[in-house]
């Protein structure tokens, strides 16, 4: 790691943070802040520099643990960053580098210091550390029931902070850090198996003075996603030493700003994070995971989450209805450049799980989306997260195939794929797609789907979310590719095989146990059920199709045709026998008029006679089902399963943040 890496763990030795974790009480006018304060440094971003950091920093903590209650040294440290913050936006506006490049430094090391403490303490010890009422003259400050509480002043301050300062060159770090403090306070779930239903810091957050600025924080955090501005070149927040302004009053910094501070150049050019970091955002990445993490707070026992109220809500720019009462946290929002960043960001898990999110809950972003006349743009790089569904982890993919779902829900959006005519797919690798429609397109992603988890992971849950979407699309399959209408048919091929196989099981098994009543008989029922489950939805998808589009698909009935044979065994099976009455007369419709016309036919031949028989079979003839319509209903209290996913995530992603794996107990690290 080299000498940056040694000079980390000797943090605990410096000067002035033995100083800010000593005994001795430090006021909020005491020139040593602005020595404490005056370092340069680009933050650590790998781990292992990050995990060092980390524990310099506990060994800080450890000695403030100690002396903080009677020193209220880390008080004095917020204060003096609160006193700051009210002139940033004036700072910004004026170019005033040592001003904000000093006020965030004060935030790194309070952000720093509070991730230790909520990793090892409870939000009502953190609070006693930061409550506190100063006595006039000597002596330590006391606690009283007027004391002040810092950790509501800092909570808002941030959020202001965020919202209001302008996002320039010089505020981007600063800006940054604000949203990481925000997660940082929010970390004490990740200290918890259950769910925090009752929290000091989500009281505050959803009450009392941050409540006014929810929808500017929810908006302010979206359009941070939206922009993807980059981080701004190293030392662009840096104070230069020949900068003027700043008065005498920080003049002393400029001696201290090469001082053993500036241990923290680290996460060098050539390391793997600092790459991945200059392909993205820092800020918009960090600003996503904040909202996901606000979005999926659970409500309070006398107020529902506000920000999940702001999400539910908010509406386009364009949109000139009246805001409703109802909604008191709406706001507006560009949906053409919110849609266009939801397209570009799909490779990540927290721009799907947000993409579901709007979607689910709000009903003005999911008609937008609908209305798209390029929503291949949206639908493509979901497909392709589920296509490699071998390379995502579970999460990811049940989040991708749920917006599928969503989206079958709207007859129009099953129309309109089909219509979508789509070149080259080139990381589709089983077969050369030189032309197909997404319609056909998503059948054969979905299809694929099933097939991998009926090989792999045998999940029950991805099998009916996938036929659901199928069933969903399958009065409006249009024009099918003959691939897509032949992998329908070898999927069922499939399902008969695998039936067929444990069927001969349960028999053999059945017979073994009648010779012997020692050996326990497996629950071959169990398994049949479920895959004569699955066989019948394929029938009903394969049925709705003819029944409602048949001289639309005259691949999918070739198909039928060239492996009728497959069906032979449904014809007479008590589960399938409705069903199949359709599917049998088409079958003897089409091979009928195909025997009429005489053998060796070209297959162009037998689909125009398809074609022309489409337009002949009487389809009073086609006995009527309900139309199979399928709706996504989340499951009941779905945040069991969003608040440890978005954690891990968070826990995963997060720019510049590390906790030790061995005091999560949120989720266990395979899970995260």
């Amino acid at each position: 790691m080299g000498a940056n890496s040694s000079s980390i763990s000797e943090l605990p030795e410096n000067e002035y943070l033995k100083k800010l974790s000593g005994p001795e009480p430090i006021s909020e006018n005491d020139p040593f802040w602005n020595q404490l304060l005056s370092f340069s440094f680009t933050a650590p971003t790998n781990s292992a520099d990050l995990k060092l950091l980390e524990e310099a920093t506990i060994s800080v903590c450890k000695s403030l643990v100690e002396k903080n209650p009677g020193t209220g040294n880390l008080g004095s440290l917020i204060k003096v960053f609160l006193s700051r913050t009210k002139e940033l936006k004036i700072s910004a506006e004026c170019q005033n580098h040592l001003f904000i490049w000093q006020a965030h430094n004060a935030l790194f090391i309070i952000c720093c210091l509070l991730k230790v403490f909520i990793s090892r303490m409870s939000e009502e010890e953190l609070q006693l550390h930061l409550t506190y009422e100063e006595k006039a003259g000597p002596g330590p400050s006391s606690y009283g029931a007027e004391c002040e509480d810092l950790i509501e002043e800092l909570l808002c301050c941030l959020i202001q902070l965020i919202v209001e300062i302008p996002l320039l060159d010089i505020t981007y770090s600063i800006s940054l850090e604000a949203v990481t403090t925000l997660i940082v306070f929010l970390s004490c779930q990740l200290f918890h198996k259950e769910i925090l239903r009752e929290s000091i810091i989500h009281r505050y957050l959803m009450c009392g003075r941050c409540l006014p600025y929810t929808s500017r924080l929810v908006k302010t955090l979206l359009y941070n996603f939206i922009r993807q501005e980059r981080s701004p070149p190293p030392g662009t927040h840096v104070f230069q030493q020949q900068t003027d302004g700043g008065g005498l009053l920080y003049g002393i910094a400029s001696g201290v700003a090469t001082g053993l501070w500036t241990v923290f150049t680290l996460g060098g050019v050539g390391s793997k994070a600092s790459l991945q970091l200059e392909q993205c955002s820092p800020l918009a990445s960090q600003s996503l995971l904040l909202l996901l993490v606000l979005a999926n707070l659970t409500d309070a026992p006398d107020m529902p989450n506000p920000y999940r109220q702001a999400i539910m809500s908010f509406k386009n720019t364009q949109d000139n209805t009246a805001f409703s009462s109802s909604s008191p946290h709406t706001f507006q929002i560009n949906f053409n450049s919110l849609y266009t960043a939801l397209c570009e960001q799909q490779k990540s898990d927290q721009a799907t799980l947000l993409l579901y999110m709007l979607l689910h809950q709000n009903s003005n972003v999911r008609t937008y989306v609908l209305a798209r006349t390029d929503i291949e743009n949206l639908v493509l790089p979901i497909l392709e997260i589920l296509y490699h569904v071998e390379e995502r982890n579970s999460h990811h993919v049940y989040m991708a195939l749920i917006i599928l779902l969503i989206l079958t829900e709207d007859d129009g959006f099953n129309r309109s794929i089909h219509e979508v005519i789509l070149k080259n797919i080139t990381w589709y690798a089983e077969r050369v797609l030189t032309e197909i429609s997404l319609g056909s397109l998503l059948i054969l992603v979905v299809i694929r789907t099933i097939q991998y988890n009926m090989t792999r992971t045998r999940d029950k849950y991805l099998h009916t979310n996938c036929l659901a979407a199928l069933a969903n699309m399958s009065a409006q399959f249009r024009s099918l590719h003959q691939y897509a209408a032949q992998r329908i048919i070898s999927l069922f091929s499939l399902l008969s095989k695998k039936h067929n196989k444990v069927l001969e099981q349960a028999t053999q098994s059945l017979r073994g146990s009648l010779g012997s009543s020692d050996s326990p008989c497996p629950d071959y029922a169990q398994d049949l059920n479920v895959i004569e489950e699955v066989i019948r939805m394929m029938l009903e998808i394969i049925n709705s199709c003819l029944t409602n589009s048949l001289h639309h698909n005259p691949n999918l009935v070739y198909a039928l045709l060239y492996k009728r044979d497959l069906f032979e065994q449904f014809r007479s099976h008590p589960s399938f026998q409705d069903i199949m009455q359709n599917i049998d007369l088409v079958i003897s419709f089409f091979s009928s008029r195909l025997e009429q016309a005489g053998a060796e036919l070209s297959v162009e031949r037998v689909l125009e006679i398809i074609k022309q028989g489409a337009v002949a079979l009487p389809k009073d003839r086609l006995r009527k089902f309900p139309e199979l319509k399928f709706k996504y209903v989340e499951e009941e209290q779905p945040e069991e399963f969003f608040i440890p996913y978005v954690w891990s995530l968070v826990y995963n992603s997060a720019v510049a943040l590390y906790w030790n794996p061995h005091d999560i107990q949120l989720f266990t690290m395979d899970s995260g």
